[in-house]
């Protein structure tokens, strides 16, 4: 019974020393007695017991290593840039991946110091942030001229992060925050400018309409006064009386618009009977001695222009 049970066991284990498994998107790589023998791709495999090991396994899948960079910028500005490296194993050079290199992220991670440390002392702080792709390029060359030789294939380098010093950034908020505050006052002073402009043409505009609205008022008074004046001399009251009792009629509507008011401290002087008929007396000696004047200058103007032309003849 026992004999049965110890070829039993020994079956075991000669199937599990012979028989193993590799995952999907894996690489199995098999030495004898320490020397290579093969790379084994996914699924059951078979390999001779005791003889034969599985030295190690490979991932094929994509793999990502960060690595963060101090360096100084041409401003001499420290900053600490992210590169991410995404990276995969060569399917067909699984054996010099797994020869070449013990340690292949820390090679990755020398030649971006290298790559970085570089490029980045050769520009100024703001160019960094907007040739970060350049960074990314330089990075992404070098490492796969270095490393496809030891079975890594580089698929895409990318800057993730810049991280100047606080102090640093610090100052360029500031610098941000005071052109935003002038850009601020530039639209606020533009704002009042319109808003004065438009008022000053919104007075102007109240002033002429106020203009024309006198104009027109003083235009229907004219008529007013002149179909008063017609009816007036249809009774035969000649014009210089007409008008003389359109005076005071006026003067005693003024009077009484004036007593309306409560609270009005307009004095009206003079303020007798005979004061209309005094200020259209006066006004109408104003217009005729007007006349005069005016006849006497485009007669004075005339003559003047005659010597002038006989003058001209006489020449």
């Amino acid at each position: 019974m026992l004999y049965y049970i110890f070829i039993i066991l020994f079956i075991v284990l000669v199937l599990f020393g012979t028989l193993f498994i590799v995952k999907q998107q894996s690489a199995a790589v098999v030495e004898r007695f320490g020397k290579f023998i093969s790379v084994r791709q996914s699924g059951l495999q078979i390999k001779i017991p005791i003889v034969d090991r599985v030295a190690g396994r490979l991932s094929l899948r994509v793999q990502q290593l960060d690595v963060v960079v101090e360096t100084k910028t041409k401003d001499d500005v420290f900053v600490k840039v992210k590169v991410s490296v995404q990276f995969k194993v060569i399917k067909d050079k699984v054996y010099d991946a797994f020869y070449k290199l013990d340690f292949p992220q820390d090679q990755i991670t020398s030649y971006v110091f290298d790559v970085v440390r570089a490029e980045v002392p050769k520009m100024i702080l703001d160019d960094v942030f907007e040739k970060k792709d350049d960074i990314a390029i330089a990075v992404k060359g070098e490492l796969n001229d270095a490393m496809i030789n030891y079975g890594f294939d580089i698929i895409k380098t990318l800057v993730t992060d810049i991280d100047p010093d606080a102090q640093v950034k610090e100052s360029m908020n500031r610098i941000n925050a005071s052109e935003r505050e002038k850009v601020a006052a530039q639209f606020e002073g533009d704002a009042q400018r319109i808003l004065i402009v438009e008022r000053a043409k919104a007075e102007a505009e109240s002033k002429r309409l106020q203009g024309q609205g006198i104009a027109d008022q003083r235009r229907e008074i004219a008529r007013g006064l002149e179909d008063s004046v017609k009816v007036l001399n249809n009774v035969d009251i000649n014009s210089q009386e007409a008008s003389a009792l359109i005076v005071v009629t006026q003067h005693y509507d003024t009077l009484q618009s004036v007593g309306s008011a409560s609270n009005s401290n307009l004095i009206l002087m003079p303020n007798s009977p005979q004061a209309g008929s005094e200020m259209l007396n006066n006004m109408v000696a104003s217009f005729t001695a007007s006349n005069q004047i005016g006849e006497q200058m485009k007669k004075a103007a005339k003559e003047k222009e005659a010597e002038e032309s006989k003058r001209n003849n006489e020449e």
